[in-house]
């Protein structure tokens, strides 16, 4: 079976201009990432089968990154290289490039050393990259001039330019017990408390959240309808803020006492809420017996 990604970018540009950053970055989009990987190995990695668990379907776009460490380094050699892989492959280049007075300012902020001048100026090796990759940066389809982006600046326009229409952020949403601590890693967290306990009742202390009983107690509280109203109304506002910026993961957290009546609803509730809303949030709910309480790590 192939492995073939459905779609190929070369990552290039200037030492400084933010390469490390954009792959990060495209890496958090899904893409899989290879960087400064040897020329000679282009077309080998390109041609090399998948395995067996690997569905045509998954097949994940592909970021390799390039630049003038990268041994066999040869401009027109990249070009005339990608322009055969072209014919086989959806192949294409982005160029990262800032003003030499802004990359001079980097490299004498991190006190890193030009690997094209490693016992001379900054200056020295800027200039002789410029040069080196003269012919790349005027031949990628594709650029972006850092020289006024901070670090942040630069993922956001590597979003807009490569997300597409797969979503960049995981929503979660959690039920937990306050007896047993807040969650790992919760974004937004709401106190379930308020509404009335079914734990009280004899009946329905065994059942959870989950349960039709269960959750019509919980329905009935009379400040249950606006309370769950006005959390839509705030998640609606800062979900989409959250996906603009980036975060790969929002954990919106519910919780009560014991984290198997109310809270178990109330996520299940917000949950299909922004499902209908265009949302495809995972529930998990740590508290109750057999279900995992491991949230994603963002780290």
């Amino acid at each position: 079976m192939s492995a073939t990604p459905p779609r190929i970018l070369i990552v290039t540009g200037m030492s400084g201009a933010g390469k490390t950053t954009a792959l990060h970055t495209l890496e958090d989009l899904g893409w899989e990432v290879v960087d400064n990987l040897p020329l000679p190995l282009l077309d080998r990695l390109l041609g090399t089968p998948a395995g067996d668990h690997v569905a045509g379907d998954d097949a994940r776009p592909l970021a390799i990154g390039i630049d003038s460490r990268t041994r066999g380094f040869d401009a027109i050699g990249i070009i005339r290289r990608i322009e055969r892989l072209a014919a086989s492959h959806d192949i294409s280049t982005l160029f990262l490039d800032c003003a030499a007075t802004e990359l001079e300012r980097r490299f004498a902020e991190t006190r890193r050393r030009h690997p094209l001048a490693l016992d001379r100026a900054a200056s020295d090796g800027i200039a002789r990259e410029q040069e080196l990759l003269a012919p790349l940066r005027a031949w990628s389809e594709n650029l972006i001039d850092s020289s006024s982006l901070t670090s942040r600046g630069l993922q956001t326009a590597m979003r807009e330019r490569f997300a597409g229409s797969a979503a960049s952020t995981t929503v979660v949403v959690t039920s937990f017990g306050y007896s047993r601590g807040l969650p790992r890693n919760a974004d937004l967290v709401f106190d379930m408390r308020f509404l009335r306990n079914p734990h009280w009742d004899a009946i329905l202390r065994p059942l959870t959240g989950r349960d039709p009983e269960v959750a019509r107690y919980v329905a009935d509280d009379p400040a249950y309808g606006e309370a769950l109203d006005r959390i839509e109304a705030l998640l609606m506002l800062l979900v989409p803020r959250y996906q603009a910026e980036g975060k790969a993961y929002v954990v919106i957290a519910f919780g009560c006492t014991g984290g198997r009546h109310r809270s178990v609803h109330v996520a299940e509730t917000v949950a299909g809420r922004l499902r209908d809303a265009g949302f495809s949030p995972t529930i998990a709910h740590r508290d109750l017996p057999g279900m995992p309480d491991a949230l994603p790590d963002p780290r």
